[in-house]
């Protein structure tokens, strides 16, 4: 199961007014329960996507070489 946790940060947040600290000791379970059934997050589609693989490249084929010379 994925998370759209920004989304459940941002209910967190302002719908149930939890503290930062509050919202990250809970489990994604007990967060479930506290926003109840009504409380439906939007599955990752195809921008939401994007934005991740550019927010988080993958490496290419030389900065891993690279990368891994350097550890040794």
């Amino acid at each position: 199961m994925r998370f759209d946790w920004a989304e459940l940060l941002r209910l967190g947040l302002t719908r149930l007014r939890l503290s930062p600290q509050a919202f990250w000791a809970l489990t994604p379970v007990e967060l479930m329960l506290m926003l109840g059934p009504e409380a439906r997050l939007r599955p990752l589609d195809k921008t939401g996507l994007q934005a991740l693989l550019e927010a988080y490249p993958d490496a290419t084929a030389r900065e891993k070489n690279e990368e891994h010379h350097e550890r040794f």
